[in-house]
């Protein structure tokens, strides 16, 4: 790696690259990249000195990095189309290209890592064990898929040491393009294993297998934590402890919400952390938290340690993140795009709001995705009071006949309910009654976040 003075991001603005260029920038190489968006994570890293395009045109590459291809390290994410001009020049010219996961792999490849798999939960988790290790004064390093609200950022750095070995890395493996398959951990963790990414997977069977492939590559010495009931013990020669809400290795018990806040006794082999008050809400996190807890008694952490961070973690930007809590009234922003997330986010909104109106406000996120999961989101979408679903955000695919808001809109139980489009949105908002309103989704919802919270502000106000 040190033969690169030149690293250039392809899809720049995405959490996971965002974390990669910021470790290269702070470790002293020229970095700078392409989005196509000016999203508040892009304005950041512009802000932080890394140069930033945003249009797909070869002339909008810095002079260096054409200049010095040997010098040159190309990062790419899979949701870049293939066409892309500026990745098809690299190509044709013979630039060293290496996928965001496979980079990460090699950055992590002297370090004992801790890797988080699972198509739920596993931004927060891994956010959860680095905010335990960094509150316990270990030595670490955190690759997350989330900016942290402890530390405004998706990038922990260690302290410089001569002896790599001694840090512990946290990175999120992620299930997406099979790209947690680069990495070997010495600890690891699943959450979740429900089927998703099936535009890449097609089966669900096909990605069970994939978890089973990762799982088979942690140190043989090590162990895997697994939410208790996955197929995956089988896969590995890793000690294998399990962790759930209400049984396994690690589980809660005596769960009760005191002042708004879910509070629990962490349950472990060797006894229990008592009255964990959580600032975080809902009952997917007292999982998380768990999962979380478990790694960190592993590694010796003590304790009362774990309950003190636990109980200031404050959590991940657009998981479960409130807007507004004034009174009676209260916007919650949430990124989950699963028909499993949406449940738990919902859920959980219910057990703290009991009989209070929900409006939820949720973007699509894939064709193939809303296609493939229509019912399941139709099901839990359902849980509101009221749902106004936007249009699909497309992202990396192109439209799917048949596939649009209006077909999952029918399949909806709720009677109040309303396909509109986002310019619509905030003129409509002031005229409703309720008393929550939730933002779902994993799209561009976010750049609606600040207009929504400004319209709800000065209308709550009126009510």
């Amino acid at each position: 790696m040190t033969s690169w003075k030149y690293i250039y991001f392809v899809g720049i603005g995405g959490i996971g690259m965002s974390a990669l260029a910021r470790w290269f920038k702070a470790n002293g190489f020229q970095v700078a990249g392409y989005d196509k968006t000016l999203t508040t994570l892009v304005k950041t890293l512009i802000d932080e000195g890394i140069e930033v395009n945003l249009e797909d045109e070869v002339t909008a590459i810095p002079a260096e990095f054409i200049e010095n291809p040997d010098l040159t390290l190309i990062v790419y994410t899979p949701a870049v189309p293939v066409q892309h001009k500026q990745m098809l020049y690299f190509r044709d010219n013979n630039f060293l290209i290496l996928k965001r996961s496979q980079v990460l792999g090699m950055l992590t490849k002297n370090l004992r890592t801790i890797g988080v798999a699972g198509t739920h939960g596993k931004t927060t988790t891994s956010s959860i064990i680095a905010h335990i290790l960094r509150h316990a004064d270990v030595n670490s390093t955190a690759f997350l898929g989330g900016i942290t609200q402890n530390y405004g950022t998706n990038l922990l750095l260690n302290t410089p040491t001569d002896n790599l070995e001694e840090v512990l890395c946290v990175v999120e493996a992620d299930e997406f393009d099979r790209s947690f398959l680069t990495l070997f951990p010495e600890i690891a963790v699943v959450t979740s294993t429900d089927a998703d990414h099936l535009d890449i997977y097609h089966q669900h069977e096909a990605m069970l297998d994939s978890f089973k492939e990762f799982v088979s590559q942690i140190d043989e010495n090590g162990v895997l934590f697994m939410k208790n009931g996955l197929d995956l013990a089988s896969s590995t020669k890793a000690k294998v402890l399990t962790y759930s809400l209400s049984d396994g290795d690690y589980y809660a018990d005596n769960i009760r919400i005191e002042k708004a806040r879910f509070v629990f006794d962490l349950v472990y082999p060797d006894g229990r952390i008592g009255d964990v008050a959580m600032v975080i809400p809902g009952y997917h996190n007292i999982e998380n938290s768990l999962a979380a807890g478990a790694v960190a008694l592993y590694l010796g952490v003590a304790p009362e340690t774990i309950k003190e961070a636990l109980e200031n973690y404050r959590g991940v930007k657009r998981r479960f993140e409130y807007q507004i809590e004034t009174g009676n009234k209260v916007y919650i922003d949430d990124y989950a795009h699963h028909p499993a997330e949406i449940e738990a986010f919902l859920t959980s909104v219910r057990a703290l709001y009991p009989g209070r109106h929900i409006t939820a406000i949720f973007q699509p996120h894939l064709f193939s995705r809303t296609r493939d999961f229509a019912d399941g989101f139709a099901k839990s979408l359902s849980l509101a009071d009221r749902l106004l679903l936007l249009e699909i955000y497309p992202a990396r695919e192109l439209p799917i006949e048949g596939v649009n808001s209006e077909m999952l809109l029918e399949k909806v139980s709720i009677l109040d309910k309303n396909l509109i489009a986002k310019h619509e949105l905030l003129e409509l908002l002031p005229i409703i009654t309720t008393d929550i309103v939730v933002t779902i989704g994993a799209g561009d919802i976010d750049t609606l976040i600040g207009p929504i919270k400004n319209v709800l502000v000065s209308s709550f106000a009126n009510i």
